[in-house]
């Protein structure tokens, strides 16, 4: 640490980090080969769609005889990388600790991805040995099949292979190996400051996803997280996890359990009714969550009929976790431990997280061992104290080594001193707790005021009709971003944009409220984590918009001589939007007209949405009324009457 930085108060540090975190081994392979040396025959992973297990024996017996195989057979070298595109399925842990073992870097892929992402994605990592479950193989391999000068070998989970010799089983490439006592195989020693164990791919809630490269060092410093949270748990500790393992979150945590000898029954995805049995079946004391599964705990009528009884902790992550939301599960489950992290795929895992003694409602907990933080005034770039809201920087041994192949995104970053800029936006308390407020990116400009989408969210969800809420700003000459909220109502709830807007008016602060409507749709745009996708809602609303304005600028257009005016045509004006064009205009100075007005922002006509008008107008009263202060923000519709 900088001696100017060991000396500020406003800089606030974790607890120092074990001497010997590495326990004096040369690899992350040789550290986890000693951890599962430990646990022996107990159950590591249960698949809780068809009840298999996985021994830690058995998962360090696989992985080395694959390792080994891995070298030998398909020329895998220390530094090469190791492609995993699948769902949560036994195979996973054994391909990625194989890979540790080889001292290869493992790139988890989402096998959600389109063609085009897969390509992105590829060309990112550069695999030199893809694993694909067969749900992912159709879209994968055309494309990796243009990547073969890097991609060398695909070995494919699953009985059958319908695409032909260049793909190979993955049983098929096992039974080719030979077992190997894991006390004689040795995994080689490395610098793990520098050797890169993971490429995680970012959120991409802003674009396409970076390639961020953690190192064997951070992956080794993350395994103290749930060492730190040892306290929340029961014993014996049954750990459930629906986070697919291609996500930062669930491909560490995964990594965390292992080591640290818990049970860990796994989803290969979220089923209402799959999920909910296996806590009771496997009766699951901790749980890990991001914030829709929470909403669904709260809110889902299902929740009712299961014995949860077993749940002690649930651990929320990947995306902030509302007060409200936090409220309302606690309520209704009884759970003893409702505990928040918060990280980033830059951090490894969790740079904050809440215990037993730091877990204040709304807080994310306090700093993770090792780690140092500091809040930076947006502005000025001064250094903030207690309940000063900034944007938050951290320092530590599980910052990630950079972005690959993207030096420039790297050091807007990560500064020269080590410390990365998160652009997210928070606080901490007198006591050391932090809060996260909300996305530098994502804050609403209204009048000056900075607003918090997320803040207007959590409000939202507190409302019983509503199942789910995203908020983004609509750009205003006049204001700068008007909040506007997307709306998923419960099933068979009676809603309207203004009791929405009521709500939030009632709760919320007048540069909080909904001024640019409500928007109800099917669903929210969300990524695999559980963040919503603004980018999306964005994209959604500058459609309608640009809709609305060429509307509104094709009518403008028409008024610009007097002697001229729109006339009649045959249309549902409620229904559609009004262009007019010029077979549409005739030399008549005056007309009789029924006039809507619809507000800017309105991304959808409803009664509560226009005004109407019934009058004699000449053009040029008709263009003042568009033009006007007062209905500046007004389009026009029309129907003859």
């Amino acid at each position: 640490m900088d001696p100017s930085e060991r000396d500020n108060k406003l800089i606030l540090s974790g607890t120092p980090e074990p001497v010997n975190v590495t326990e004096g081994c040369g690899s992350l392979g040789m550290f986890l080969m000693k951890r599962l040396m430990r646990h022996g025959d107990n159950v590591a992973v249960i698949d809780g769609v068809y009840s298999s297990e996985l021994r830690y024996l058995e998962l360090l017996e696989a992985g080395v005889r694959l390792a080994e195989g891995l070298r030998n057979e398909a020329g895998l070298r220390s530094g090469d990388v190791v492609g995993i595109i699948s769902e949560n399925r036994l195979e996973f842990p054994v391909a990625l600790y194989a890979s540790f073992f080889a001292n290869a870097a493992v790139a988890p892929i989402n096998l959600t991805y389109t063609e085009r992402e897969f390509e992105h994605a590829l060309n990112l990592s550069k695999p030199t040995i893809l694993f694909l479950s067969p749900y992912s193989a159709e879209r994968v391999i055309p494309v990796a099949g243009k990547h073969r000068h890097f991609i060398k070998h695909i070995l494919l989970f699953g009985d059958e292979n319908p695409f032909g010799p260049d793909v190979m089983l993955y049983d098929d490439f096992f039974l080719r190996t030979s077992a190997i006592n894991p006390y004689y195989f040795q995994p080689e020693p490395t610098n793990v400051e520098e050797h890169v164990a993971l490429i995680m791919c970012s959120s991409g809630t802003t674009g396409l996803p970076k390639g961020v490269q953690l190192t064997q060092r951070n992956v080794i410093a993350s395994v103290s997280l749930l060492t730190m949270l040892e306290a929340s748990f029961e014993v014996p500790t049954v750990v459930l996890s629906v986070i697919p393992w291609f996500h930062a979150f669930g491909c560490l945590t995964l990594i965390n359990v292992i080591c640290n000898k818990l049970k860990m029954v796994f989803l290969p995805k979220f089923e209402e009714g799959l999920f909910l049995s296996c806590i009771e079946n496997y009766r699951c004391s901790f749980v890990f969550v991001v914030p829709p599964l929470m909403v669904f705990l709260a809110k889902h009528p299902l929740v009712d009929n299961y014995d949860l009884s077993s749940v002690n902790t649930l651990l929320c992550g990947a995306a902030p976790l509302s007060r409200e939301t936090e409220i309302l599960v606690r309520k209704r489950l009884g759970v003893k431990h409702i505990l928040q992290g918060y990280g980033m795929s830059e951090t490894t895992l969790a740079m904050l997280v809440q215990t037993n003694d730091s877990k204040k409602s709304g807080s994310v907990g306090k700093l993770q061992v090792g780690t140092m933080a500091k809040v930076v005034d947006i502005s000025s770039g001064k250094l903030l104290g207690p309940n000063e809201p900034g944007e938050l920087y951290f320092k530590g041994t599980q910052i990630m080594k950079g972005y690959i192949g993207n030096e420039k995104a790297t050091a807007e970053t990560i500064d020269q001193n080590g410390w990365l800029r998160t652009g997210d936006i928070g606080y901490y308390d007198e006591d050391g707790e932090f809060f996260i407020i909300d996305r530098l990116k994502e804050l609403i400009k209204y009048k000056g005021f900075q607003v918090p989408p997320a803040e207007i969210e959590a409000i939202l969800l507190t409302n019983p009709k509503i199942k789910d809420a995203g908020v983004v700003g609509i750009p205003d000459e006049a204001v700068g971003e008007l909040p506007m909220a997307f709306v998923v109502k419960q099933p068979g709830a009676n809603l309207t944009e203004q009791e929405v807007q009521r709500y939030v008016a009632d709760r919320a602060s007048p540069a909080k409220r909904l001024h640019g409507g409500v928007r109800f749709v099917a669903e929210i745009p969300k990524n695999v984590s559980g963040k919503i996708l603004r980018r999306e809602l964005r994209a959604m609303l500058k459609r309608q918009l640009s809709k609305l304005n060429f509307a509104k600028n094709v009518i403008v257009r028409h008024f610009s001589n007097g002697a001229q005016h729109p006339t009649a045509v045959r249309e549902a004006y409620i229904l559609t939007i009004p262009v007019m064009t010029a077979q549409h205009v005739c030399k008549r100075s005056t007309i009789r007209f029924q006039y809507c007005f619809w507000r800017a922002g309105v991304p959808f006509l409803t009664t509560g949405t226009r005004k109407d008008v019934s009058m004699g107008l000449t053009l040029q009263q008709l263009q003042h009324l568009v033009t006007s202060t007062t209905y500046s923000q007004y389009f026009i519709g029309r129907q003859c009457i």
